[in-house]
């Protein structure tokens, strides 16, 4: 039987493009529980560390990358919900400023995945290995993941199972050689390192 090596490194952007795939989901199921929509909650996040030149709602598009007309039609739910007022800028009266209620900063609370931050970093303390520059993103993704308890769909070559010898890659749970361009997407039988 062949043995294949562990791939030790992997990229920091795959890295955290599975932690804020995961992060994504769990706010997004806070949010449904909540009966928001995931912008809603951006929306919010951003407002709730906007300063005075910034809670304006083209601060809020720009800042988001969203268009303006979304951004507004945003706006509106959240101003009917009770979670923002709009004022009007006290030397411009075209320029509205936004300010997050207190009813509006209690459902940012419930809404960050902050259960899941807990269990990962609980999780994180008990390993026992030493955070470095080079390990950092891959023990927080697995951490992440671990606290999660859900399928991490991780990139194949960051994950337990992935091997390499000699330029081939290998599959250690299906038993079968990988392509390079396998390697490199998501699989839903990523198991974290």
């Amino acid at each position: 039987m062949i043995e294949y090596l562990t791939m030790a490194q992997t990229d920091i952007y795959e890295l955290i493009e599975c932690m804020t795939a995961l992060i994504r989901s769990e706010e997004r199921k806070k949010c449904t529980e909540l009966g928001l929509q995931p912008v809603h909650f951006q929306v919010l996040n951003y407002l709730s560390r906007a300063n005075k030149y910034s809670n304006t709602p083209a601060a809020v598009a720009n800042y988001l990358g969203m268009t303006r007309g979304t951004v507004s039609q945003s706006l509106i739910i959240l101003e009917k919900k009770g979670y923002i007022e709009k004022n009007p800028d006290s030397n411009d009266k075209r320029v509205i400023h936004l300010r997050l209620l207190p009813e509006g900063s209690e459902v940012l609370k419930e809404a960050r995945p902050s259960d899941l931050f807990h269990s990962a970093t609980d999780i994180l303390r008990t390993t026992g290995q030493e955070l470095t520059d080079a390990n950092v993103f891959q023990q927080a993704l697995t951490a992440l993941q671990k606290a999660n308890q859900s399928q991490s769909f991780g990139v194949c070559k960051t994950c337990r199972n992935f091997s390499e010898k000699d330029g081939e890659f290998f599959c250690q749970l299906t038993q079968e050689t990988l392509t390079v361009d396998d390697s490199e997407k998501i699989c839903q039988e990523h198991a974290p390192v």
